[in-house]
């Protein structure tokens, strides 16, 4: 590729990552529902027919802004447990940027996403698809996590993969009630009950500390 191309490409993608930062945003504000392209077009400076041109559906537009925002999501996760050694503080760690941290320099990865993406997939096979390879990546990193403390004999003789689906359901479940404002679900008291839970269920000792910042 000519370093004229490679520029070309450049812009495009820089182009492509403006949009989805500024679909991320309207999503977050008005909904998915209430989301137009034009809104996406002005937050990020350009037209109408190039978001379209990107992206070609609101439906893909939605879904690109999620692939993108979680991408950014675990990228942020692998740095932030790249120094941790203990398979029991990376599932802290992984539980307290569920509920308890804002990354910086990073897109959102707000539940308000995941609501709009859930009630989508409904109704939208497209989005159903995609929301089940959320869904895949999810279990897996937890239970990846599980293996490696019983490998390292940090946790109990459980099911990894049984596990993972009754975290993430709960991880989940939490979140929706930590983004819908329920006065009895904090981010902190979901946080609390998350490492109870995976604590008792591993068989490890739970400080109660919040991960150190």
């Amino acid at each position: 590729m000519s370093e004229r191309a490679g520029d070309v490409a450049d812009t495009a993608d820089q182009r492509r990552e403006q949009m989805l930062r500024a679909a991320i945003a309207v999503i977050e504000e008005r909904g998915f529902p209430e989301t137009r392209i034009a809104d996406v077009a002005a937050r990020a400076g350009t037209s109408p027919a190039l978001v379209i041109y990107y992206f070609k559906t609101k439906d893909q537009l939605l879904t690109e802004a999620l692939r993108y925002a979680e991408d950014a999501w675990y990228e942020a996760g692998t740095r932030r447990m790249a120094g941790i050694t203990s398979a029991a503080r990376r599932l802290e760690e992984l539980v307290a940027m569920n509920f308890l941290v804002e990354l910086e320099d990073e897109p959102t990865s707000s539940w308000l996403l995941w609501l709009d993406l859930w009630a989508q997939s409904v109704r939208l096979p497209e989005v159903a698809g995609v929301r089940q390879k959320f869904d895949e990546r999810w279990r897996e990193t937890i239970s990846s996590l599980v293996l490696a403390g019983q490998a390292a004999g940090e946790f109990g003789p459980v099911n990894a993969e049984d596990f993972a689906v009754t975290m993430s359901a709960l991880l989940d479940g939490l979140a929706i009630q930590v983004a819908l404002g329920d006065p009895s679900v904090s981010p902190a008291r979901a946080f609390e009950l998350s490492m109870q839970f995976m604590s008792g269920q591993l068989g490890f000792e739970w400080s109660g500390r919040s991960p150190a910042r």
